[in-house]
């Protein structure tokens, strides 16, 4: 057996930053955000309760930002990876008006 070669790691890379970005408070007191560790374009979407949320934020360090990511620009390399799981219930084919 082989080891698998070291992913190239970018020089700013550092586990102890994270980010949370607010994408909807709901009517029911459910906090719908996306949490990073690292890198702020990968992340995980997640949902939890205010109080829980407010205390997720307190235990990572964060204070949390409003919205999504800004998209790159259209027909880039970099916008083909502009996509989410909650884009993605929204509107299932990315080509599509």
């Amino acid at each position: 057996m082989t080891d698998a070669p070291a992913p190239d790691t970018p020089a700013d890379w550092n586990v102890a930053r994270r980010f949370v970005r607010v994408l909807q408070e709901r009517a029911n007191g459910m906090v719908e955000f996306e949490f990073a560790v690292g890198e702020p374009g990968l992340f995980v979407e997640m949902v939890m309760p205010r109080a829980q949320f407010d205390d997720f934020c307190a235990a990572q360090g964060v204070v949390p930002t409003h919205g999504p990511l800004a998209d790159h620009e259209a027909g880039s390399t970099e916008h083909e990876w502009d996509w989410s799981l909650r884009a993605a219930r929204e509107q299932h084919f990315r080509h599509e008006p």
